[in-house]
Formats: C-alpha cells, structure tokens, sequence
C-alpha cells in the first residue's frame, strides 16, 4: 500500500537526462606536471629572448609536453581497456588479457592472447593497486600472492620452530628421565 505522500521519483521524459553509466576508473597523469611544464616555459622563454627569429620554435616543447600530459591515459572499463597516448588510442577487450608485467622502468604492460606485450599510459608501479581494483579481479593480484606467500613461509617457519622446540624438550625430558634413573639405581 502506498502513500500519497510518499516520494516517487519523476518519470522519464524528454527533458530529462538519461542516467549517468558506468564510464570506468580513469588512470591518468598528474596534473601537477602542468607546474614543470610552466618552469619548462620559463626556461624556453630565456632562450626565445636572446635571438627570438630563430628559437620561436621552443615554444612547441612545453605545448607538446602539456598536451601528452592531458592526453595519455588508461581507462578501465566493463568492456575491457581503453588506452590513450599521445598519437593514437585503443581498445583491449578482457578476454585479450593474459596478465601484467611491471617493468623495472616505464609503463605497467598488459601480455596479450597474441602474444603481444602493450604498455599501459600512465599506470606505473604506483598505480598498479589503482588498477588491479577497477579491473574487478580481471587482473590477478601481485601484491596478495606476495602477502600470501610470505605468510605461507612465516607458518612454515613457525611450524618448523615449534618442531625444534618440541624435540628439544623431547630430547631434555628424555636426558632429565635417564639421570633420575641412573641417580636412583646408584643409590
């Protein structure tokens, strides 16, 4: 039983807007690197006023560098990858996922049924937890089978020092049970 004073939400019509889907977790660049690109500004504009007919054309380095900054990004999605860079763009669809591999320098880099290897813009080794969570488990945790592995070796370990201490009280009631014996029988 309803109300009549009980909200209802307004029905859809053509002046309202469609509800907002799901867009994906969006792994980009900082923008404080807008703030290097400003002191790279500082330092083109020094050069460009010592003999401005020629080196007007330094300009393009701090712009180039500005939009790679806007432009390079990687975006989880339902569907699987989306990856911008500063030429082009694609798409990865799960099912072409195999795994990550982190490199020592460079991009995250996404290993392909195919065979190939793609660098992922913008996600670093300190953005892998960011994607691993907005991938919903597509993408395997490294981070929990370290974590799991190190807690399989400290068990292991502790299994193997309770051994030790159980043998050696084994071995020391064993030692204290003979000398009572040999105490009892020299008497």
């Amino acid at each position: 039983m309803s109300s009549s004073h009980q909200s209802v939400p307004p029905a859809r019509s053509s002046h309202t807007a469609d509800r907002p889907t799901d867009t994906g977790r969006v792994i980009r660049n900082p923008r404080l690197g807008h703030l290097a690109v400003f002191v790279l500004l500082l330092c083109v504009a020094f050069a460009f006023f010592g003999w401005p007919q020629v080196l007007w054309i330094l300009f393009v380095i701090p712009i180039a560098v500005s939009i790679w900054i806007e432009r390079t990004r990687t975006k989880v999605t339902e569907s699987g990858l989306d990856l911008r860079t500063f030429f082009g763009s694609r798409h990865i669809d799960w099912s072409q996922v195999q795994g990550v591999s982190i490199p020592k320098r460079g991009y995250v880099r996404a290993h392909l049924s195919d065979g190939e290897e793609v660098p992922l813009p913008a996600v670093g080794y300190d953005r892998l937890r960011i994607l691993i969570e907005a991938s919903g488990g597509r993408i395997p945790d490294p981070f929990a089978a370290a974590a799991e592995a190190e807690a399989k070796a400290r068990a292991e370990a502790a299994a193997a020092k309770d051994e030790a201490d159980s043998e050696e009280t084994k071995i020391t009631d064993e030692t204290e049970v003979t000398a009572e014996s040999g105490v009892k029988n020299g008497d």
